[in-house]
């Protein structure tokens, strides 16, 4: 019998894997390394780590555990999801890690300051026990606090923040409990209309008496890949009726006219109209690209716009995804990862048409060596240019017969380099680089020093926090950009000016894989001490302009009536709250 971390009961695959689960991982070798910083087109020398895992002298006591039965059960290899979020709103981020059938259900933990956690579950409202997959955060009531969706395999819930520590299951009255098999979901403001709607991707129509018996090419019981099932199913997509209710528009948006198995889902305004629009991983079939026509209409253009496969053809096993200016062309680019022997599809952003970049940015060789989930391009070492993190773990069973957990992998950390991307060593950025099932990535500050720090959610083995410890990083500034209610300015746009660069960053809380992310804007200053013009502009257009922002802090910018306040200048705290 094989296990997950020695606690997930598992025994999967037929010929071809879990399609992204998808299609087969047999043209990977098992494990090609226990070191990935061997792979891609250098080998750099070895460094200090970047990252030290930190988990349990920081206070995090949390394991995602997933079995379902003695054979293999599809949903069991696919959770690993949570939220980063200030729920208190007392300047640091606290954690919300989902469970899927382990003890304890679903778990806050609030942060003490200086990144150190304790588990406020209790009386908090979130002590779910559902078999939860995904999470997404923001002001869905407008009273200025964070709120919680967490999708399930089941029905979904959406809790309300009461602004004093409790969280309200308000999923009957906001009308947002779909039964199917969620995985990531978004909140964002589709319709311009200042408040966020709610898009839930949806995987495979599954249940117990649709599974099938796989075996892989050991001939060992194993997980099916989802085309085996044949059981593609729709996305949710809901608008919010500004009253705490929402009204599922999912056929008259034009989202329902398509069938995925969806995984990963970010919101961006792809094509510069000023509207938001949604991108959807699908694993083992064609990725999605809603585009936003207004009026809550949406049409699927991901083949017209080149980023529904990759340049041969072949629709990937699409799972997690990121989305950020890579190119500082102002546009927003896009990364989907997949399944072990498949790379990675990095897309730049043309106008909103995509150029498959893959192989010339150095991610082709660097990611197809593993199964890759939770992923995305942050500035680790702060030198003004985006790293890529990915969370790996297969979802077929290595060859390897005596391997403790057959689905582990060690994680990949690239440094962005003029354009390319190249393996950090220590692989992964630590030291030792651990192998382990993960799943979900999040990023955020957690100890609020100007590094980015991870969270990895593992099956079956206790999280991860690993943080920031690169002696080498260069100057930071971080901005925490407020709407008119107080909540997180979701879809704003934040320019920094640095020298001849203009490095442009959105404010969001989705992308990589079932997680919700740290809404605040980081930028790596490199060996600068300041930013010489900051512009933010919120999704209505208003905007402000700060000049000579020092660096080494964290700001916060709220929407101020022009009339009230002088244009801020000088140190850039005029009309911005240190902090």
């Amino acid at each position: 019998m094989m296990n997950i971390g020695g606690r997930l009961t598992v025994v999967c695959l037929a010929s071809g894997v879990l399609s992204g689960c998808g299609g087969s991982e047999s043209p990977a070798p098992a494990t090609p390394a226990e070191d990935p910083a061997a792979v891609g087109d250098t080998v750099p020398e070895a460094a200090a780590p970047w990252f030290r895992e930190s988990a349990a002298e920081r206070g995090l006591d949390f394991q995602i555990d997933a079995g379902m039965a003695t054979t293999p059960r599809l949903p069991e290899i696919v959770p690993g999801g949570g939220a980063a979020l200030d729920f208190d709103d007392d300047g640091w981020l606290d954690l919300y890690l989902l469970q899927a059938t382990g003890d304890g259900g679903n778990r806050l933990f609030r942060n003490l300051g200086d990144g150190r956690f304790e588990d406020a579950t209790d009386g908090s409202g979130l002590a779910d026990v559902g078999f939860a997959m995904g999470a997404a955060t923001g002001d869905y009531d407008g009273d200025g606090d964070l709120d919680l969706f967490v999708s399930n395999f089941g029905a979904d819930r959406l809790f309300r923040n009461d602004g004093a520590g409790r969280f309200v299951d308000v999923t009957e009255v906001a009308g947002v409990g779909h039964p199917g098999f969620g995985a990531s979901a978004t909140f964002f403001d589709a319709d311009d209309d200042g408040d966020p709607d709610l898009y839930v991707t949806n995987y495979v129509d599954w249940s117990e008496a649709t599974e099938l018996e796989c075996r892989n090419r050991t001939g060992r019981l194993d997980y099916c890949p989802p085309a085996r099932y044949d059981a593609p199913t729709r996305d949710v997509f809901y608008r919010n009726d500004g009253d705490g209710t929402f009204t599922d528009v999912s056929e008259e948006s034009g989202i329902a006219d398509a069938v995925g198995t969806g995984l990963g889902v970010v919101a961006v305004d792809f094509d510069g109209d000023g509207l938001r629009d949604v991108f959807v991983a699908n694993d083992g079939m064609p990725d999605h690209l809603w585009i936003n026509q207004g009026g809550l209409r949406f049409e699927e253009e991901a083949m017209q716009r080149g980023c529904d496969r990759d340049l041969s053809g072949v629709a990937k096993a699409g799972m997690g995804v990121s989305s950020e200016d890579v190119d500082d062309d102002g546009d927003p680019d896009l990364i989907v990862c997949n399944l072990g022997g498949e790379s990675d599809s990095f897309y730049l952003n043309d106008g909103g048409r995509f150029l498959d970049a893959t192989n010339r940015s150095g991610l082709g060789s660097a990611s197809r060596h593993f199964t890759r989930f939770g992923l995305g391009f942050v500035d680790f070492d702060n030198d003004g240019v985006l790293d890529l993190y990915a969370a790996n773990g297969r979802v077929g069973a290595s060859d390897d017969t005596d391997a403790g957990d057959p689905y582990a992998e060690p994680d990949l950390l690239l440094r962005g380099v003029g354009g390319r991307y190249v393996p950090v060593r220590p692989a992964g950025g630590t030291d030792p680089t651990p192998a382990r099932t993960s799943r979900g990535a999040i990023f955020g500050d957690f100890d609020n020093d100007g590094g980015q720090d991870v969270v990895v959610l593992d099956l079956g083995s206790p999280v991860r926090l690993l943080r920031n410890v690169l002696e080498s990083r260069g100057g930071w500034l971080t901005v925490d950009v407020r709407d008119d209610r107080g909540g997180p300015a979701i879809g704003a746009v934040v320019r920094a000016r640095m020298g001849d660069r203009v490095v442009t960053r959105r404010v969001r809380t989705d992308s990589s894989y079932l997680t919700a992310q740290d809404p605040r804007v980081h930028f790596g200053l490199g060996d600068r001490e300041s930013v010489s013009t900051l512009e933010v502009v919120w999704p209505d257009g208003f905007t402000r302009n700060l000049s000579d922002v020092a660096g080494g802090r964290i700001i916060r910018i709220d929407r101020i009536d022009p009339g009230s306040v002088g244009e801020p200048s000088g140190e850039g705290s005029s009309g911005a709250e240190v902090r």
